[in-house]
């Protein structure tokens, strides 16, 4: 058995980043962990913080905290801005950092397909200052619509939201939003009836969650349709303007724009002499490996492979976890042999096991697949409750969420729906507000 301990370095503390430094055999290895964020994110739950239902801590554990117990893994709040695949080193703005193994686990950004431009006029979400600048903005502009005299166009604008992509952020996003809107905030204001808002969900594909059967796809459109979503399927974006969003036959008047129509691989990925698949994903091995560098991996969404038994792995979060704990086997199976970086006989392919999907769309609606059976409304619901509540890191997130769910169940109620003005000092030209965390 080789004893000496190798220098592993993992760029990103998201699912993929942080399963395997919790996988990796703490007697084979030092493990350096390197996020620009000091936390780890439940980006599945992002839409709930930006539709005023949970608060920030409830999805997002400190690293720091997650590895107090872990002596063999140190982390570093720092940015990684090249990474040298030949010379086996990562740079950083305050240090360079050299490995033994490399694990790639940076995650994606919102994809605008070539409309960069459209960044400033419709808002990502993947951090938790998205989902804040989100919920600031949809409740002020609720706000500034009470203020309005009238049954004004400006008033009509104000209460719209459109929600681009039918994907499950999309349809998430859209129910949770026409839930607020039409149901949450009809005892809140005098002046405006809430009812009246309206909330647009547009996809160019012909249905929404594409990637479920036609059934689910259509039960989900229904639920949609019953909270109140207008759902505009077939319709492409043609331009993105400054609170309108132009499609081929229509244009719609919004004060807010979410898009969730797409991921593409960070940018990262640009700069690196490697092959790439569709969006910069990084083209790997059965094993996870990179072609031509094997002691470097890539894993979660920035990494593109059809498994050993043909199935394209989806960028979600458990095959995140499962390709990251397939490649810490890997390497701990080539550092204990005392094998060769490369050996064949550490490297098996990588096989997903696909445990399921789910969506949900709001309070007791809800499509899933799971071990080939298909189902909506509250029991999907519930199961997707449960097995978010069992993946949340940490036992304080868990019994937090678990307790604000019940409540808000049970009372017909939202979180707090707190909207803030930026300091006058440091306030920024509209849809670039100021962000403040709670």
């Amino acid at each position: 058995m080789n004893t000496e301990k190798k220098r592993i370095l993992v760029l990103g503390g998201g699912f993929g980043g942080l399963a395997f430094a919790k996988s990796i055999d703490p007697s084979l290895a030092e493990v350096t962990l390197v996020d620009k964020q000091n936390h780890h994110l439940f980006q599945p739950l992002l839409y709930q913080v930006a539709t005023a239902g949970l608060a920030a801590p409830d999805i997002a554990e400190p690293l720091r905290t997650l590895f107090s117990e872990q002596e063999h893994v140190q982390v570093l709040m720092d940015e990684v801005v090249a990474i040298d695949l030949e010379r086996e080193w990562v740079t950083t703005p305050h240090q360079s950092l050299s490995y033994d193994y490399l694990v790639i686990a940076l995650g994606g950004q919102t994809n605008y397909f070539g409309n960069e431009k459209w960044e400033k006029h419709a808002s990502g979400l993947k951090t938790l200052a998205d989902a804040h600048r989100i919920r600031n903005e949809v409740l002020g502009a609720f706000e500034m619509a009470e203020n309005l005299s009238g049954d004004s166009e400006e008033r009509r604008r104000l209460m719209t939201t459109v929600v681009i992509g039918g994907g499950p952020t999309g349809v998430e996003m859209a129910g949770t939003l026409a839930e607020l809107a039409h149901r949450c905030f009809r005892r809140d204001f005098r002046k405006i009836d809430p009812k009246q808002s309206r909330v647009v969900l547009v996809d160019a594909a012909d249905r929404v969650l594409p990637m479920y059967s036609e059934k689910l796809s259509r039960k989900a459109k229904k639920q949609l349709e019953e909270l109140g979503v207008e759902v505009l399927t077939g319709k492409k974006v043609n331009d993105i303007k400054s609170r309108r969003v132009i499609l081929d036959d229509q244009v719609i008047e919004a004060e807010n724009i979410i898009w969730t129509a797409g991921v593409a691989a960070n940018p990262l990925t640009e700069k690196l002499d490697t092959p790439k698949a569709k969006g910069g994903r990084l083209k790997v091995e059965p094993d996870c490996s990179l072609p031509r560098f094997r002691n470097a991996f890539a894993v979660g969404d920035i990494a593109s492979l059809e498994d050993a038994k043909g199935v394209p792995v989806p960028g979600v979060a458990p095959a995140a976890i499962q390709m990251a704990k397939h490649v810490a086997n890997v390497i701990d199976k080539e550092i204990r042999e005392g094998l060769v970086v490369g050996d064949e006989r550490a490297r098996s392919p990588f096989i997903y096991r696909d445990k399921g999907a789910m969506a949900t769309i709001g309070r007791s609606r809800a499509v899933a697949s799971i071990a080939g059976r298909e189902f909506s409304g509250f029991f999907a619901w519930f199961a997707w409750l449960a097995i978010h509540l069992i993946t949340l890191v940490g036992m304080r997130n868990r019994l937090s969420v678990f307790m604000k769910w019940i409540y808000k169940y049970v009372n017909n109620k939202p979180g707090a729906r707190i909207a803030w003005r930026p300091s006058p000092s440091k306030a920024k030209p509209r849809k670039k507000k100021q962000e403040a965390l709670r």
